[in-house]
């Protein structure tokens, strides 16, 4: 399928969540983005960690690294999904086709 690209976004989320918590809002995200015709979606969960600095009343956070493909054109609407989340403190999204 051409068009198609390969996308690593790493998410910091509040740390309030237990690992149940996590797993279904993960699973939520990963199910919104094959609702936009994303494929090959994986998602890691890297663990609760410290902040180099305070986040919107935060030290410490959850990093949730997804990885999937997806056509350009249906990105923006996740990502403003993710802006709306007040459980989302920062997201970077990387291009991984231009990377290699």
């Amino acid at each position: 399928m051409s068009g198609l690209v390969k996308y690593e976004m790493m998410i910091l989320l509040t740390e309030e969540f237990n690992d149940s918590e996590l797993k279904t809002w993960a699973f939520n995200y990963a199910k919104a983005l094959q609702n936009l015709s994303a494929s090959e979606i994986s998602v890691i969960s890297r663990g609760k960690r410290d902040l180099a600095y305070w986040i919107k009343n935060q030290k410490k956070g959850n990093f949730i690294q997804i990885n999937f493909s997806s056509m350009p054109k249906y990105l923006n609407k996740f990502l403003y999904n993710l802006k709306l989340d007040d459980n989302v403190l920062r997201f970077l999204i990387l291009n991984k086709t231009t990377l290699n």
